[in-house]
């Protein structure tokens, strides 16, 4: 007989489910600055006042800006982003994680060298900045470090700000300590997880002071 104490643990996803709960992922982060360009269109579309034509062309062009950096930051994130065993250069990278991260609540402090890293390291990056930004939703500051050097590197996130808290679930989600959920908002650190593996590296979130840090080694 089971212990009934003990925890529900929940099969991990296939690959199709894994794709399909990716895909989802994406299409939440880019609904909202595609709505509001929709809106600012039918506003456009009644002839409005100068005053509102204004308004409706300044929320599309920040909205397209807004949907542009997310599509780009996806696609290097969760992409193919080129061939297996390709490179991908750090500053690259780091521009796309400016766009996409730093919202005027949100800013990042890069520490890392320009040079070329293998694509799941650079893809790891980018998830753990991810989850480090939840860890900090009223805004703050995310300073990322290198942990040692050359194609080895791994990296140290510090995620700093008001109430900066361990999110419920993710430090498992990322340890393997438990299954994923089957969501679009779970599957990231599960993701950040398996990227992590291939890189023959383990992430762990905890708390440091008031800081929450995030790091693969």
């Amino acid at each position: 007989m089971s212990d009934a104490s003990s925890p529900a643990t929940t099969a991990a996803p296939d690959m199709l489910e894994l794709a399909a709960l990716l895909c989802s992922r994406v299409c939440h982060d880019l609904i909202s600055p595609v709505g509001a360009i929709v809106n600012g269109l039918e506003v456009l579309d009644d002839d409005p006042k100068p005053e509102d034509r204004e308004f409706a062309l300044d929320l599309i062009r920040k909205s397209a800006k807004t949907a542009s950096a997310r599509l780009q930051f996806c696609r290097l994130a969760f992409g193919a982003a080129g061939s297996s065993g390709a490179q991908i250069d750090l500053g690259d990278a780091h521009t796309m994680a400016k766009g996409h991260i730093e919202d005027g609540k949100c800013s990042i402090t890069w520490n890392l060298p320009r040079l070329l890293l293998p694509k799941n390291r650079v893809k790891l990056l980018l998830n753990m900045l991810v989850v480090a930004q939840h860890t900090i939703p009223r805004g703050g500051m995310l300073t990322v470090d290198p942990v040692g050097e050359g194609e080895v590197m791994s990296f140290r996130i510090t995620a700093t700000g008001h109430n900066a808290r361990l999110p419920q679930n993710i430090s498992e989600l990322l340890s393997g300590e438990r299954g994923p959920a089957a969501d679009a908002h779970a599957i990231q650190p599960y993701y950040t997880r398996l990227l992590a593996q291939a890189c023959g590296l383990t992430v762990t979130l905890k708390p440091e002071g008031e800081a929450i840090i995030v790091t693969a080694s």
